[in-house]
């Protein structure tokens, strides 16, 4: 049964769902077209120590995490809805203590939590029980969270987008894009851009009718994906036509408009980014990213030396035939951004962030060598080492000490990986994979 809208008094009903897709979306919005691989043949492991796994999480695409006092909570979404783990025993071994069933739910990325009001907050695809991209229902639920063994839905909000939707200005908003537009959205887009919705109060959401983040890709309205927030404050915006970041409260000058405004969550201001090199992402399809804090360089004018705040890390999703041109993990710099150049670029004249390094699974060692998905997904940074997912290629550790030469340092590749998201988490990195559920790793070096 199909059902196009759902009511909380009925969270648990059963629904049916056909069609979704195989993986997510890449840049032409298509899923991962992978061989049928099987359980138990060989894989690939080094320097990692698989301490734990969670089976009955299968169909997981994303996860957050909770703390209740002493207690540690981990909240996973995936096509089956959400399920909340108690981790304080034993982090390893996480013992399911609630649950919302959505079954047929789609797709959850980057799900993310508030940890001050205890929600989580699940974005419905247009995909999701059996819909389509030109005509199926999109928006967003929001979880409460405050009795982790009782989550309960709030509200369900339809929105124009909803592919994923992230929290900004401290959760007190959220921005939700993607994925590829509906048939009754204009023409000339190339995907969904974001809308922006109020939840001061969660059991009452407000979305504003326009859109923003338009004219992304060169001058063209076009897919936003996903957004990453950093440590201050500024919300970086992924998709096609690049990585652009935004300031969503105080006061700052605005490059674009040339004069010092205040920024809100639905009229933000821009800070910095814009698209990155063709050699470095062709697909021009940027999927997430992270700004690591730290010190941007006094004049913000190229340099020999790389500073922190200076570079943008983000990962090209994008499946082509074999694994050589399938999509990278990028590092580029944002020197020479911070002028609203990203904000003027056009066709006639584009504007690139200067590439810094680049990292493809494709050939390195511990890879399959039989399969043709190697597009990156999502990845977690801490301190010096970067953890990735790489679909079917597993989850792969890399030092980025030196961006300018990411060196693989580690990897754990099962011969059923479907590895979509890896988490740092006390130690630990908890891994979203679509069919072995979570698998709990520990770095051996």
């Amino acid at each position: 049964m199909l059902r196009s809208s759902l009511a909380i008094a009925t969270v648990t009903a059963t629904l049916i769902a056909t069609g979704l897709p195989a993986a997510a979306c890449g840049e032409e919005d298509k899923p991962a077209s992978e061989k049928v691989r099987v359980s138990g043949a060989p894989g690939a492991v080094k320097n990692v120590k698989a301490v734990g796994n969670v089976p009955d999480a299968q169909g997981a695409i994303a996860m957050g995490f909770l703390q209740y006092g002493h207690r540690d909570v981990m909240a996973v979404s995936g096509e089956f809805g959400l399920k909340v783990y108690d981790l304080t025993k034993n982090p390893a071994a996480p013992k399911l203590i609630g649950e919302v069933s959505l079954p047929g739910l789609w797709e959850t990325e980057d799900t993310e939590v508030d940890v001050k009001r205890k929600l989580v907050f699940l974005a419905r695809d247009p995909r999701a029980f059996g819909g389509t991209t030109q005509t199926g229902e999109s928006g967003i639920y929001i979880i409460d969270l405050k009795n982790p063994e009782k989550p309960a839905i709030l509200s369900y909000t339809k929105v124009p987008a909803g592919h994923t939707t992230s929290c900004v200005d401290d959760c007190r908003y959220l921005w939700t894009g993607g994925p590829a537009k509906a048939a009754n959205q204009p023409a000339d887009w190339g995907g969904r851009p974001i809308w922006v919705t109020d939840i001061r109060d969660p059991r009452n959401p407000k979305t504003a009718p326009d859109p923003i983040e338009l004219a992304r890709n060169d001058g063209k309205t076009d897919y936003v994906h996903d957004v990453q927030v950093d440590d201050e404050g500024v919300a970086w915006v992924s998709g096609r036509g690049g990585v652009r970041g935004y300031w969503t409260s105080g006061y700052h000058r605005d490059p674009v408009q040339g004069k010092v405004r205040r920024a809100t969550a639905f009229s933000p201001v821009p800070y910095a980014g814009g698209g990155i090199e063709e050699t470095a992402a062709p697909s021009k399809f940027m999927h997430n990213s992270f700004h690591p804090s730290g010190r941007r360089s006094a004049d913000g004018a190229d340099s020999n030396r790389w500073h922190g705040r200076d570079l943008i890390y983000a990962t090209e999703e994008s499946f082509l035939d074999g694994c050589a041109g399938d999509g990278v993990l990028t590092i580029s710099s944002l020197q020479n951004s911070y002028n609203g150049e990203g904000w003027r670029s056009t066709p006639e004249k584009p504007f690139r962030l200067k590439s810094v390094g680049t990292w493809s699974v494709a050939g390195q060692e511990g890879s399959d060598p039989t399969t043709g998905d190697c597009s990156a997904h999502y990845f977690d940074l801490r301190g010096k080492v970067l953890v990735q997912s790489f679909y079917a290629q597993g989850t792969r550790f890399l030092d980025v000490s030196d961006p300018t030469d990411p060196k693989q340092i580690a990897y754990f590749r099962p011969a059923d990986a479907a590895a979509w998201a890896p988490y740092w988490h006390k130690g630990y990195v908890y891994v979203a994979d679509n069919t072995r559920g979570i698998d709990i790793l520990k770095l051996t070096v």
